[in-house]
């Protein structure tokens, strides 16, 4: 089986850009509607740039650096057509826009796609791997340094130094697990990312010790499930079926980046064929377990799936 693009030889590593901060409440919509506000403008990027950023946005310059990075990574923002270009995404628009879903990311939904966005694709690496990749479920901070530190150099990957990969993957936890509070730390320091809200990563009682929380997420829902499915099958394969090993264990599948059980997954796909009204159907035919499709994977079929997420969930009263 193939082990993800992480692991292609054009794969270009990225521990940096963060300036060390990790995704705070607030920054992507921040960031969307300043680039929002210079959309179509060919030096929109200097909307992190200019010297009036630091008082637009209430932060340090390298505080405004990095909510350009994670407004990037999160698929909210993009480089647009000119060098000096940046343009909202469907996405960030979806969330963030005039009639977005959930402009303060009030809404599980919105976490899901984000944390789906850091760790469902290889641009993050120390995300991207650490739930696609590394071996266990228990770890200390360490044990991950020097396993991506092997990697990088099998992969012999210039220019990744052990003091990137240690700043890297502290703020990998500090995005998942709210940082412990110090008498020296500012509240803003302490403040933990939205992204722990998911409980996808526990600290454990022992001094730097991390759980990888598998199993059920009752706040994952089938719309940004099956976002993931399409965005997971688009890269894996043009075949019009998907083998549930694959959904389940493959990297980059939702069954890794979701840290979900096959027992989860399985109950998930049985539910699609309703769901999509029979777009995309579970199949156990001859013993193959798998999900076919009937539509093509374009356009943005992902999203209007994801959206359904966002509705008010019918109680059977009301139905």
């Amino acid at each position: 089986m193939p082990r993800g693009p992480i692991f292609q030889d054009t794969y270009k590593p990225q521990f940096s850009g963060h300036e060390t901060f990790p995704l705070r409440y607030g920054w992507l919509k921040k960031a969307y509607d300043a680039v929002s506000e210079r959309a179509g403008t060919p030096d929109s990027k200097a909307a992190f740039t200019r010297d009036d950023a630091i008082a637009r946005f209430g932060v340090g310059k390298n505080m405004v650096s990095s909510m350009r990075h994670w407004a990037t990574c999160c698929g909210v923002i993009a480089d647009g057509e000119g060098a000096n270009e940046l343009t909202t995404t469907e996405l960030g628009d979806n969330i963030f826009g005039k009639a977005g879903f959930d402009p303060y990311m009030e809404h599980p939904t919105s976490l899901w796609l984000v944390h789906w966005h850091l760790a469902g694709r290889p641009e993050k690496t120390t995300w991207y791997w650490s739930f696609n990749n590394f071996p266990g479920v228990t770890f200390e901070r360490e044990r991950l340094v020097r396993a991506l530190e092997k990697v990088a150099k099998d992969r012999a990957w210039p220019r990744v130094s052990a003091t990137t990969v240690r700043r890297d993957v502290e703020c990998f936890l500090r995005t998942y697990v709210a940082k412990r509070p110090s008498a020296n730390a500012s509240p803003e320091d302490t403040l933990e990312s939205p992204l722990s809200e998911l409980g996808l990563i526990k600290a454990l009682g022992k001094r730097d010790g991390f759980r990888f929380v598998r199993g059920p997420k009752s706040t994952l829902g089938r719309g940004v499930f099956l976002y993931a499915l399409i965005d997971f099958w688009k890269y894996y394969t043009t075949a019009k079926t998907l083998s549930f090993e694959a959904i389940a264990h493959e990297p980059g599948s939702p069954g890794r980046v979701f840290l979900l059980d096959e027992n989860d997954i399985a109950d998930r796909l049985l539910d699609l064929e309703e769901f999509t009204e029979g777009a995309f159907r579970w199949s156990e035919t001859a013993g193959l377990k798998q999900v076919l499709r009937d539509v093509p994977l374009d356009g943005d079929i992902a999203l209007k799936y994801a959206a359904f997420d966002y509705q008010p969930k019918k109680t059977k009263e009301a139905a």
